[in-house]
């Protein structure tokens, strides 16, 4: 395989995984089961809500007019002509110079065009003296205005939340279309690894990447489906390929992008699909392998778990937001440099950082240690086309 010497740009890694990015699929679920699933098209009301024009105060619906120049010492006097219990709807109109008392989310009576609170009012009989004026809108909400049935309530894309579920309900859905779950494979190749129960003698490494590629798919949306540690070797990489293949949807290879191994896996992806990438510039993770086998992609990340993650959260994440649907765009914020950074032009790099409530300080010369993973706060990205940063520049800083 020679594809690693063709380096291609983020940007262009970007496009083949959208390219090879299996579309999402529908299911439907009670609503009691859809908290932080994706809303796999857009969800529309089945009634006006509110379905009549009501109050956002307790006060009394007044009309706006009536209470023009009303002040604590010259108050418009208006007559008292009934109370509106919750619930309640009567059809009632309301005259020129009266009002009714209204409790907060009670039915606006007819022609009352707005609500005074009732701080600002003061009941002698059956008179009311308004002390402020009102404007025509002011403490009501109009019939329609929260959601209509003619346009979406919540959108394709949303991550349900609870608050989405409040919506969804209000909406009248009791069961909700939403994407599957995509099965995400998760292999983790090195004859230097063992299981996180053991402790490493020698040369050995507890598996980080098992446990790093998982809680990034779940967090994600997806089912993580892990296959084990396995051993730098044809027969049983190609073994754990065509079983993740099988079962799953897209595939994630760590540890077998680096020289010797990396050429074993891509050319195993090779021999079951095609390899689409072998090398990025970016840093870290310049190794990663992009193909697709059986119609399903496969993405090889780098073993160390502090550059993996990286991949994670630049390309895998794009290739799993295709998978579910997600409509969400990545946390940046855009802050100035502590101290100044370098960079190689034409490559793309992501450097953790520190913020200090102002500032983002990067950690440099600290890539090999995973601790930073927690220490840092997000990732500078610095551009193909930047060779660095000033002190004081302004950087995109991708937050955890």
């Amino acid at each position: 395989m020679t594809r690693f010497l063709s380096v291609i740009s983020v940007g262009e890694a970007k496009k083949v995984i959208k390219g090879i990015s299996p579309p999402p699929h529908e299911e439907i679920i009670p609503l009691s089961k859809a908290g932080r699933r994706v809303l796999f098209s857009d969800i529309k009301s089945d009634v006006e809500i509110p379905g009549f024009d009501r109050s956002t105060v307790d006060g009394y619906a007044v009309f706006a007019s009536d209470t023009t120049g009303a002040s604590e010492s010259i108050p418009s006097m208006l007559t008292l002509s009934g109370r509106i219990a919750m619930g309640e709807d009567r059809s009632i109109d309301l005259n020129r110079g009266s009002c009714m008392y209204i409790p907060t989310g009670g039915v606006l009576p007819k022609g009352a065009d707005a609500v005074v609170m009732i701080e600002y009012c003061e009941e002698l009989g059956d008179q009311i003296l308004i002390h402020r004026p009102v404007a025509v809108g002011e403490n009501k909400i109009s019939k329609g205005e929260d959601f209509g049935s003619d346009r979406p309530a919540v959108k394709a894309g949303t991550v349900i939340s609870s608050r989405v579920l409040g919506v969804l309900a209000a909406c009248g859905w009791k069961d909700v279309p939403v994407s599957t779950r995509p099965r995400i494979g998760i292999i983790s190749t090195g004859n230097e690894l063992v299981p996180v129960d053991k402790k490493p003698t020698g040369g050995e490494i507890r598996d980080v990447n098992t446990w790093l590629c998982s809680g990034f798919v779940s967090e994600e949306g997806c089912i993580p489906v892990v296959y084990g540690i396995i051993s730098d070797d044809h027969n049983s990489l190609n073994k754990a390929l065509d079983e993740a293949l099988t079962s799953c949807d897209a595939v994630l290879i760590s540890g077998g992008s680096s020289k010797g191994e990396r050429d074993m896996c891509a050319e195993i992806i090779a021999s079951k699909g095609e390899v689409l990438v072998h090398g990025i510039a970016i840093s870290p993770g310049k190794p990663t392998i992009i193909g697709t086998a059986m119609g399903k992609p496969i993405i090889g990340l780098p073993g160390h778990p502090a550059s993996a993650y990286i991949i994670l959260l630049v390309l895998v994440r794009e290739l799993l937001k295709g998978m579910t649907g997600i409509a969400l765009s990545q946390k940046c914020v855009h802050v100035p440099l502590m101290i100044p950074i370098k960079s190689v032009q034409g490559r793309e790099d992501y450097i953790r950082g520190i913020f200090d409530g102002r500032y983002i300080l990067p950690l440099l010369g600290k890539s090999g240690l995973t601790n930073t993973l927690l220490q840092s706060d997000g990732v500078i990205r610095i551009p193909g086309p930047v060779e660095g940063y000033e002190a004081g520049e302004i950087v995109e800083v991708i937050t955890w």
